[in-house]
C-alpha cells in the first residue's frame, strides 16, 4: 500500500475510533483540543480493547484519563483493555499526575479465562499502589460490577450519574446512585452524565496533583460575604460562612449523617472540612476517618468543627482517634458547642494531635457529659431539695457555666484561643496561614495496625 493509501486509512481509523462512546466522553472532560489518545490502536485479537485512555488538560492541569466504551464489544475487560488502563497508571506514576477513570461496561470477557483473572489484578496492583500518591477519581456512568467495582470504589473519590451501576453483584443488584450513596461507596451523586464530568473536572482544579505538591495559603480579604455566625447557627451555615463563597463539596452526604464531611476552599487554599455532631455513630466515625487520611495522604490541612456529646461505637471511635492522632497535615478545630470525653480527646484536643484547637465563647467542653458531671460532683447540694427536678437543672447550667466553659479549659492548657462565632472565618484563616509550613517526621514504622 502506498503512503497516500496509509495515510487515508489512518485518517479513516481515527475517525471511526472518534464517533465511540468512550471517546466523546473523555474529550467532554478535558480542555478543547488537549486530549492526546495512547494506544488508540491495540485490540484484544480481533476485537476492539473496549477503553479510550490517554491524557490531557483540566483548566489546564494535566491529567491521564481512561473511558470504557460500551459500544466497543459493550466496553468488557480484557487482557489488552487492562494494559491499556495500566499504562495510565504507570505514567501517572512517573509524573505524579492525577487519574480519573470513567466506567460504563458490561463486565469482563470470559472468553479469555485466566488471562482476564490476570488483567483485573493488574489493574487492581497498580490502582492500590498509586493510592496516596496521586488523586485518583472514577466516575460511574453506566454498569460498574463485580472486580470493576472493586477497582473503582477503590478510588479517593467516586462520582456516579443517574444511569450510573456500581456493586459486586455481577446481576448488578443493589447498584443504583442512592443505593451505592447510603453505603457510603459513592461519595457524589450527579443528576446526569453532564453534571459527573463536571465535578470531575471541578475536583481536579481544587486538589494538589500529587503527594508532594501542597497548596499555599493565599492572602485575600477574610470576609466572604455571609451573614455573621451566632450561637445559633447550624452545620450548613458555618461552611457557608467559614468557606469561599461556592466552593464547598461535599462528599458521602447520605453515608453517616452525623458527620459532614468536604473540600473547600478558605483564603483561596483547598482544606478539609468535617462537622461532628450529636451522637457519633459507626458510619460517621468511619466516613470521618477515611477522609481525614484522604487528606492526610495529600498534606491537605484538616479543619474541625466539633459539637457532640458521644461516641455510639468503640472499634470506629478508636479507628477515628487513630487516623487524627497519625495524620500530619495541619490540623485545626474549632468546638462550636459540645465536646465532652472521648470526642474532645479523639478529635479536638493533645490526643488527637491538634495543632491549634479554638472554642466558641458559649462550648461545653468536659470530661463527662455535663449532665453526668455536674450530679457527681455536686450531688450532695441536691440533698434536702424541695423542687430536685429544676434545682438539678440550675445545677448542670451552673456546671457548664463554671468548671465546663471555654475559659476553664483555656485555663488548664486544653485550647489555644477562645473566639466569637462571627470571628471563625478570619481565625480560621489566620491559623491555616500559620500552619501552611508545617513539618513532621513520624517514628520509622510502615504503618499503624487500625481496628478496620
Amino acid at each position: 500500500m502506498s503512503n497516500a493509501g496509509n495515510a487515508e486509512q489512518l485518517r479513516n481509523e481515527r475517525e471511526a475510533r472518534k464517533s465511540s462512546i468512550g471517546y466523546k466522553r473523555i474529550t467532554s472532560l478535558f480542555d478543547v483540543g488537549s486530549f492526546n489518545e495512547i494506544d488508540c490502536f491495540v485490540k484484544s485479537s480481533d476485537y476492539e480493547s473496549g477503553v479510550v485512555a490517554g491524557y490531557g488538560t483540566i483548566e489546564g492541569c494535566p491529567v491521564y484519563a481512561f473511558a470504557q466504551s460500551s459500544d466497543l464489544e459493550g466496553g468488557a475487560m480484557s487482557k489488552m483493555q487492562a494494559a491499556k488502563i495500566s499504562k495510565i497508571y504507570a505514567l501517572a506514576v512517573k509524573t505524579g499526575t492525577p487519574v480519573i477513570g470513567m466506567y460504563d461496561s458490561i463486565g469482563g470477557r470470559l472468553s479469555e479465562g485466566g488471562d482476564l483473572l490476570a488483567a483485573y489484578g493488574d489493574i487492581l496492583l497498580s490502582s492500590n499502589n498509586l493510592s496516596g500518591v496521586v488523586p485518583q477519581i472514577s466516575v460511574i456512568l453506566g454498569p460498574c460490577i463485580g472486580t470493576t467495582a472493586m477497582i473503582a470504589a477503590g478510588a479517593d473519590i467516586v462520582i456516579m450519574s443517574d444511569k450510573g451501576e456500581l456493586t459486586v453483584a455481577t446481576n448488578g443488584e443493589g447498584g443504583s446512585s442512592d443505593e451505592a450513596a447510603k453505603l457510603g461507596v459513592c461519595h457524589i451523586e450527579a443528576e446526569d452524565e453532564q453534571s459527573a464530568v463536571g465535578i470531575a473536572r471541578r475536583l481536579i482544579t481544587i486538589l494538589p496533583s500529587n503527594n508532594l505538591s501542597g497548596s499555599g495559603i493565599l492572602n485575600i480579604q477574610s470576609d466572604n460575604g455571609t451573614p455573621a455566625l451566632t450561637d445559633e447557627s447550624d452545620v450548613r451555615e458555618i461552611i457557608r460562612a467559614v468557606c469561599d463563597v461556592n466552593s464547598f463539596v461535599e462528599l458521602g452526604a447520605k453515608f453517616g449523617t452525623p458527620t459532614v464531611t468536604g473540600l473547600s476552599e478558605v483564603g483561596g487554599s483547598t482544606v478539609g472540612i468535617v462537622m461532628l455532631s450529636g451522637t457519633i455513630d459507626a458510619d460517621a466515625c468511619s466516613k470521618a476517618a477515611r477522609f481525614v487520611r484522604f487528606c492526610d495522604a495529600f498534606s491537605l490541612p484538616i479543619v474541625t468543627f466539633v459539637n457532640a456529646e458521644q461516641f455510639s461505637s468503640l472499634r470506629e471511635a478508636s479507628k477515628l482517634s487513630s487516623c487524627y492522632s497519625e495524620a500530619t497535615s495541619p490540623k485545626l478545630a474549632v468546638i462550636t458547642g459540645t465536646a465532652c470525653g472521648a470526642v474532645y480527646i479523639a478529635v479536638a484536643g493533645k490526643g488527637a494531635n491538634s495543632d491549634y484547637t479554638l472554642a466558641w465563647s458559649n462550648a461545653v467542653i468536659s470530661p463527662l457529659a455535663p449532665e453526668t458531671a455536674a450530679i457527681f460532683m455536686w450531688n450532695d447540694r441536691l440533698s434536702g431539695s424541695e423542687n430536685p427536678i429544676e434545682d438539678r437543672k440550675k445545677l448542670i447550667e451552673e456546671f457548664k457555666s463554671t468548671k465546663a466553659s471555654p475559659l476553664a479549659a483555656a485555663a488548664d492548657g486544653f485550647i489555644e484561643d477562645i473566639i466569637l462565632p462571627e470571628d471563625t472565618r478570619c481565625k480560621v484563616i489566620a491559623n491555616l496561614e500559620m500552619l501552611c509550613g508545617k513539618r513532621v517526621t513520624g517514628l520509622p514504622k510502615k504503618h499503624s495496625n487500625l481496628q478496620l
